[in-house]
């Protein structure tokens, strides 16, 4: 009889937004008349941007000619789409990251779990607590933890509290990390770091020949002036940081499906002999080896975002999402909650009232309300307390979910 992986009997028994998803219809067949709105996993809700639908069709039409039509594209993303990347999200902000360091993929959840592919067993691997739950779960899958407490806390895993006491960024830890996993805007809390924030982080990692892996999913978010989009905006990171985008939230690409990820060719690693290995080459050699590249439809629709008519319609996007946040802050505070998040960023993170725990307030919402969040314990044992409130979802039902909250919480 064939083995299988015991690291996945490690992982708790369903990842957080498939349980959000079982409540959610079992509560559905019981209650048929029921309007639920889901407020709960951060999936967008708004049309694809028109420049992007516009150059898909015009690709799909390009497959159609044997003059025009491609196969097998490069592993690492058309040049095209790489260079506009390169000089529109990077250059222009001053980070000197060239087009042949950004690999471009079906999104960035993979690409965060399909990093430690290149990385060995025994690093000591630090998270925020709270957290986006793929990091944990991946590290888990791929062997690089022990067993799960009864805190819901992985042996061999650094867990850094992020909560209101710290303004929900992470002390700097006293003891060496070797990989860091970083991401603001943050997911879940909304909080977002200051560029002194980050330098810190800079310098911890290259004083301890760290490397940070930082998310940077909901940086179009970002409308604070003084609050750095990139990591390769603070001086040195690119001697310790690997980076994730996405064109998910930005653009709508949730169910289109385009990311990129940023290896800097300075970035260096050890062998276990302690020679150095540049860990450009390793992740191009996975690319390489494992993925067969984005459609050439979908490069198209992205490289789109670029455009003047895509750059405006990106925006007006981030900017009726960021109303959605504005307004889910207004009425939850209100309510008489306490709130932090949605500011510069599409999630809004809030206190569970009179001592519920996350998953009973969860079940208040649903069953009082009909309202669907995400419970902040799913995200780690500093999360327990919290719960998360995602702005992707039409006006109307934003409007509608608050209404209900308010009827029920004033």
């Amino acid at each position: 009889m064939a083995t299988i992986n015991d690291n996945y009997l490690k992982l708790k028994a369903g990842y957080l937004f498939p349980e959000i998803a079982r409540r959610v219809n079992a509560f559905v067949e019981a209650n048929p008349d029921a309007k639920v709105i889901r407020l709960g996993i951060g999936d967008v809700t708004e049309p694809l941007p028109a420049a992007c639908r516009e150059a898909m069709v015009k690709a799909v039409e390009d497959m159609g000619d044997r003059d025009s039509f491609k196969g097998y594209g490069p592993e690492q993303g058309y040049a095209w789409l790489r260079e506009k990347i390169a000089a529109h999200d990077f250059q222009s902000r001053g980070c000197d990251i060239d087009a042949s360091e950004i690999f471009i993929s079906d999104g960035s959840k993979c690409d965060c779990g399909n990093i430690l592919d290149i990385f060995g067993n025994d690093n000591a691997i630090a998270v925020t607590d709270p957290v986006y739950p793929v990091y944990v779960d991946t590290n888990v899958m791929a062997g690089h933890t022990g067993d799960i407490n009864d805190k819901g806390e992985y042996d061999r895993l650094v867990y850094l509290p992020v909560t209101a006491e710290n303004n929900f960024t992470a002390e700097i830890p006293t003891q060496k990390v070797d990989l860091i996993y970083l991401c603001f805007p943050n997911n879940p809390t909304g909080a977002t770091a200051t560029r002194e924030h980050l330098q810190a982080w800079v310098d911890y990692a290259r004083a301890n020949g760290s490397i940070i892996f930082f998310d940077a999913a909901y940086e179009a978010f970002i409308t604070d002036p003084n609050i750095p989009h990139s990591i390769y905006e603070i001086e040195g990171a690119k001697e310790c940081a690997i980076e994730f985008r996405s064109f998910s939230k930005n653009a709508g690409f949730t169910g289109t499906r385009c990311a990129l990820t940023v290896v800097p060719k300075n970035l260096i690693g050890k062998a276990k002999d302690g020679s150095p290995v540049e860990i450009w080459k390793l992740w191009n050699r996975r690319q390489a080896t494992k993925f067969n590249g984005v459609s050439y439809i979908v490069q198209r629709g992205a490289e789109a975002v670029y455009s003047e008519q895509g750059q405006a319609q990106v925006k007006e996007l981030v900017a009726f999402y960021l109303e959605n946040a504005t307004i889910i802050r207004t009425k939850l505070s209100e309510a008489g909650l306490d709130v932090y998040g949605g500011v510069n960023a599409p999630y809004v993170w809030v206190k569970t009232p009179s001592g519920l725990t996350s998953w009973d307030f969860f079940d208040k919402l649903l069953h009082a309300c009909n309202v669907v969040g995400t419970p902040g314990s799913g995200f780690g044992a500093a999360g327990e307390g919290y719960f998360r409130i995602s702005a992707f979802n039409s006006r109307d039902n934003v409007n509608e979910a608050m209404t209900r909250i308010l009827s029920k919480f004033k």
